[in-house]
């Protein structure tokens, strides 16, 4: 017999066997059985956590033969040939294959005929967002008005590529990562009901290892098993994913801790030896430190968790000194990851010797030798003469240069409380910024909005001022998008750059400007013409057309970096 992967075998049917994505679950499930479904669904997320399952499970829910409801029954062929993936009125589609306009017109061709079997007909579109400008143009009149026997489902692990007016018709899903508990959960579950044995300590690294996803925890999974023998064991999991044994972390912050170099890179000649992913050890390295912080934060809640061994360093480590140790730690990953440094181990090896070298004002862990500063200054105070308080006048004291702050060159800049009061109160006694009709475009760049207050934004322009109220203009079709909270977030970020409170009215009609959603929509336009053209005129391309009778497709063409 076939032998069926876990991650296929293990897909959930319905949407009570789905895990850690409740917040999706209890709308679909209200939709369906209150008979409030919309024509657009889109389902946002990371690889791996479920966005075409529940796409699937939905369209079973929309076609079981037993009738619309939030549970299918699984048996009727309707549920039966959508789990077998061979539906005839379950139109999947990979976007990222079909990019091309002239396919997206054949599939929206069909749209108008009703289904052959079921009770509507649903397209469902993964990786969306690569589709054409031109696809979605043709696919955008069909999805404002679509026949009532369809239903499209999109997923997409990238909804920033997507276009506005396409967003603005859907009905939106974000599909959260799912935390190593729940998936180390899921792993047990899934390894009782296999009959097979496992270490709590292999699924937990297994569980840390995907992620987030699922399926690639069971990925994982599939590969783990054979290489363990049949079983889960910690220490061929561990060998498998090339993690470090937590030792050797311990080892370098117990180094680290007591400030000696020597011990510190004769460890990392050690740990050379085994030809590691330095990338990863800093990662493993910063995750102890996390749990350093929780343990040195709240000891009452670190004491329910697995954190033996980091006590002791808990008590060595002065709480600054761990935050900027994950500081760097951080940044040394990142400069690893871009291949900056000269050599994996170079870079490594510098990452760690930043933490020996920098150290906060004044935190000196326990048993530590002094630093090179604090030596010259107890030097400096033996060799000042015994009487100098005696002295009838004492010569004044002088300030002493400030020394450069190691952190500010490591760390990023915090602000306090008080600080950020200073700065607000400084604001304040500015006053109001002055007034003058704005440039929306360049404005709406300024307020650094994000989510639903920067599409709200992004599609007004601005009409007039009348007191305290900006009055903004809205197209009729984008009003959906003047929801309370974007109107409320957008208010508060103009009355921060502006310094006084400021409302906002929203009047919907014709635009008599552009919007920067338009202009930006206008810009790449003019991008992939440009794009275009440059291509048609490439003397290369020209030689292969010329040569070999070829064609260029215009829709596989990209501006650079978009």
């Amino acid at each position: 017999m076939t032998y069926q992967v876990l991650a296929r075998k293990w897909r959930p049917r319905s949407f009570a066997d789905l895990v850690g994505q409740e917040h999706v679950v209890r709308a679909l499930t209200h939709a369906l059985d209150n008979d409030r479904l919309h024509h657009a669904f889109l389902f946002t997320g990371t690889r791996g956590v479920g966005k075409t399952t529940i796409a699937r499970i939905l369209a079973k829910s929309l076609n079981c033969e037993k009738g619309v409801s939030s549970t299918p029954c699984g048996e009727c062929a309707a549920c039966a040939e959508i789990d077998a993936g061979r539906f005839v009125d379950l139109i999947e589609v990979d976007a990222a294959s079909r990019t091309k306009v002239d396919d997206t017109r054949e599939l929206l061709d069909n749209v108008q005929y009703t289904p052959s079997k079921g009770r509507y007909k649903v397209y469902l579109i993964d990786e969306v967002h690569m589709l054409s400008t031109h696809s979605f143009n043709a696919l955008l009149k069909t999805l404002e008005e679509p026949p009532p026997h369809v239903k499209f489902l999109f997923a997409t692990t990238d909804p920033q590529r997507m276009p506005v007016t396409i967003l603005s018709r859907c009905l939106q899903f974000n599909l959260k990562k799912l935390p190593a508990q729940l998936i180390g959960e899921r792993i047990e579950h899934i390894l009782a009901a296999e009959g097979i044995e496992a270490e709590a300590a292999a699924v937990n690294l297994v569980a840390r290892a995907a992620e987030g996803s699922v399926r690639d925890a069971l990925s994982l999974l599939d590969q783990a098993i054979p290489y363990s023998g049949g079983a889960l064991r910690e220490a061929e999991v561990r060998e498998m994913l090339g993690a470090l044994e937590r030792r050797h972390v311990l080892d370098l912050l117990d180094a680290l801790a007591r400030s000696d170099g020597e011990y510190l890179l004769e460890r990392v000649a050690e740990l050379d030896q085994q030809a590691p992913d330095y990338a990863q050890v800093l990662g493993e390295l910063a995750g102890v430190l996390q749990r350093i912080a929780v343990v040195q934060a709240v000891p009452r809640l670190a004491a329910l968790e697995d954190n033996v061994g980091l006590e002791a360093l808990a008590e060595t480590l002065a709480p600054e000194d761990t935050q900027l140790y994950y500081d760097i730690a951080l940044r040394g990953r990142r400069e690893l990851d871009m291949q900056l440094a000269p050599d994996p181990r170079a870079g490594f090896e510098m990452t760690l010797l930043r933490m020996l070298a920098f150290r906060p004002d004044g935190s000196e862990a326990a048993g530590a030798p002094p630093r090179p500063q604090a030596q010259q200054e107890a030097r400096a105070a033996k060799a000042a003469p015994q009487d100098a308080a005696s002295s009838a006048t004492p010569a004044p004291a002088r300030k002493a240069a400030p020394q450069p702050q190691p952190q500010a060159r490591t760390a990023p800049t915090q602000i306090s409380e008080s600080s950020a009061g200073t700065a607000q109160a400084a604001s304040d006694a500015a006053g109001p910024r002055p007034w003058r009709d704005p440039d929306w475009m360049g404005l709406v760049d300024a307020l650094g909005l994000r989510g639903a207050a920067q599409q709200l934004a992004l599609n007004c322009t601005f009409d007039r001022r009348e007191g305290n109220t900006l009055v903004l203009k809205l197209a009729e079709g984008d009003k959906q998008l003047a929801t309370e909270g974007a109107q409320t977030r957008l208010e508060d970020g103009l009355s921060a750059f502006y310094r006084e409170p400021l409302k906002i009215r929203i009047e919907s009609g014709a635009l008599r400007d552009e919007t920067p959603a338009q202009r930006e929509e206008r810009r790449q336009e003019a991008l992939e013409a440009a794009a275009r053209r440059s291509m048609e005129s490439d003397p290369f391309v020209q030689a292969l057309k010329s040569t070999f009778d070829a064609e260029v497709d215009p829709d596989s063409i990209r501006p650079a970096g978009s």
